[in-house]
């Protein structure tokens, strides 16, 4: 498992309860790269969420795919954050072979966002395994 999976998993761990996993999420939403006015675009909008979302993919000189996003919704923001600890500067065959899924319930996130957000988690998700698909078989 990478590091930063681990990372994720081993301060959620530490967190006493979901209020505190909560406030950690928010925060990592505030840490996110901010994205240019032009970024926010219908090219990079994410849908299927119910606030307004936008993520961005850049190739790296090595292969590795770095993802920015953004959200108007600060817990989303903060999910975006999760995701990109996941899968930013990830080559697109290594995000191919996350199983987002295991992550997801070693977190116990499901069980603890609502029906609306975990379907939106799971727009974006959609959102960046297409972006490595796409890279793979270009």
């Amino acid at each position: 498992m990478d590091d930063r999976v681990e990372q994720l998993k081993t301060t959620f761990e530490m967190l006493p309860d979901w209020e505190e996993r909560y406030r950690y999420i928010i925060d990592l939403g505030r840490k996110l790269e901010p994205l240019e006015d032009a970024e926010r675009n219908e090219a990079t909008r994410v849908r299927g969420c119910m606030s307004q979302v936008w993520l961005v993919a850049d190739e790296a000189d090595d292969d590795k795919l770095h993802f920015r996003g953004d959200s108007d919704a600060h817990i989303v923001r903060g999910l975006i954050g999760v995701l990109l600890m996941i899968y930013s500067d990830k080559t697109p065959r290594e995000i191919a072979e996350t199983d987002i899924n295991q992550i997801f319930a070693d977190l116990n996130l499901e069980q603890h966002i609502t029906m609306n957000r975990r379907n939106g988690l799971y727009s974006m998700v959609e959102t960046i395994q297409r972006s490595a698909a796409h890279r793979l078989s270009s």
